[in-house]
């Protein structure tokens, strides 16, 4: 039987995204017998739901008037270290470009200077807007460059993002290459099963589309809003924003102007619930940039289809319905088709859950990581 493997975990403790698929990792890697830590100065969401077996490390830092802010990724280095100085780490896989592969970066350059124990690999995971946003602005593009370049492995989500970093960051990338492995879901939680429990929030009189997200720009979400008004003109409906970001009150103006108040509802930051999502009509996903699409994945895994903006890695992960970019019309077409024609929305839930099951299990994902941190750590020092 393989050694188990000592693992610590970077991520931001956010609902969505690289804070959600970093937590599931954890908890998956220790269900397998490895030993998992998760550095983040919060308790990820999708953590803290969970009794799985990992050791939290919340490092915060301590507040100092000549900091601005408090230097979180210099507490999580330090708690790093410690933690490998105490029982030794083998892999410390950082999720996001900034600042955890700098931080993990900083914590394997302390430990390769200790005598007697050996250092740990690095290994880096892109999630999106690290390399098309954050990453790729002027003020950090250089130290992106170099911490994608001194990773022992890094990864990307989807084909797509593999090939953006590719673009932006070569040569960057050369001296280990870009693997993709994707996100991944939990079929048996996000499973069409939760249909059968109820949720306050979806109404069995009106059909119901769901939209999660962090109501940044790039998610368009006030754009969204007006689509669905054109999808539901004279019909009723409901559209439920699960979330919270800078454009809701934008959102919630929308919704004033076009009458349809009573028919959007606005539920705050949730741990996206399987609830919410199995029993609705139809996902929508309106983003202008998507790197994969998670929330629409665990939405298909519920066995509710995907009305979806054409962009990025979404074609990669989605059996839906896309349409381009500004395309409204037809994208409000789409939700209208399955909002209002249940057959056709069964059928193409059900083809998106067979869809999610055979390709995005969370086992299945998870061993492909657990053998790509055998093969780096294969290769010696």
């Amino acid at each position: 039987m393989p050694t188990p493997l000592r693992i610590a975990i970077l991520c931001h403790p956010t609902y969505g995204g690289s804070g959600v698929v970093a937590s599931e990792l954890a908890l998956t890697l220790a269900e397998f017998g490895h030993e998992v830590h998760l550095f983040s100065h919060e308790v990820p969401p999708r953590l803290a739901r969970s009794p799985g077996l990992v050791q939290m490390h919340r490092a915060q830092g301590v507040p100092y008037p000549l900091f601005h802010s408090t230097p979180h990724d210099l507490a999580i280095t330090s708690a790093i270290l410690d933690v490998h100085r105490a029982t030794g780490l083998d892999v410390l896989h950082a999720h996001y470009a900034l600042p955890h592969a700098v931080s993990a970066y900083l914590a394997r350059s302390a430990a390769l200077a200790d005598k007697g124990r050996r250092a740990p690999k690095v290994v880096t995971t892109l999630h999106g807007t690290d390399i098309t946003l954050v990453g790729n602005d002027p003020s950090y593009a250089p130290l992106t460059h170099f911490v994608i370049g001194a990773s022992d492995a890094v990864t990307t989500v989807s084909e797509w993002l593999a090939k953006e970093t590719c673009a932006r960051f070569s040569p960057g990338v050369a001296p280990c290459g870009v693997e993709v492995i994707t996100n991944f879901v939990d079929t048996e939680w996000f499973s069409p099963a939760a249909r059968g429990k109820p949720s306050a929030c979806v109404s069995a009189e009106f059909p119901t589309a769901v939209h999660v997200s962090n109501f940044r720009p790039v998610k368009r979400v006030p754009w969204l809003v007006r689509a669905f008004a054109e999808a539901t003109r004279d019909r009723r409906a409901n559209l439920l924003l699960v979330g919270d970001g800078p454009d809701q009150l934008a959102c919630r103006d929308i919704a004033r102007e076009l009458g349809i108040s009573e028919r959007v509802l606005f539920l705050g930051e949730r741990d996206a619930l399987p609830e919410l999502l199995a029993p609705a009509d139809v996902f929508a996903l309106s983003s202008s940039s998507e790197s994969f699409g998670l929330s629409a994945l665990e939405a298909m895994s519920c066995g509710t289809p995907v009305v979806a903006t054409d962009v990025g890695g979404v074609r990669e992960v989605v059996t839906g319905l896309l349409s381009a970019l500004d395309d409204r019309e037809t994208f409000a077409a789409n939700l209208a088709l399955l909002l209002f024609d249940p057959l056709r929305a069964r059928s193409m839930g059900s083809a998106a859950r067979s869809h999610a099951v055979e390709n995005f299990a969370r086992e299945k994902i998870v061993r492909r990581y657990e053998e790509m941190y055998r093969r780096v750590l294969a290769k010696g020092d």
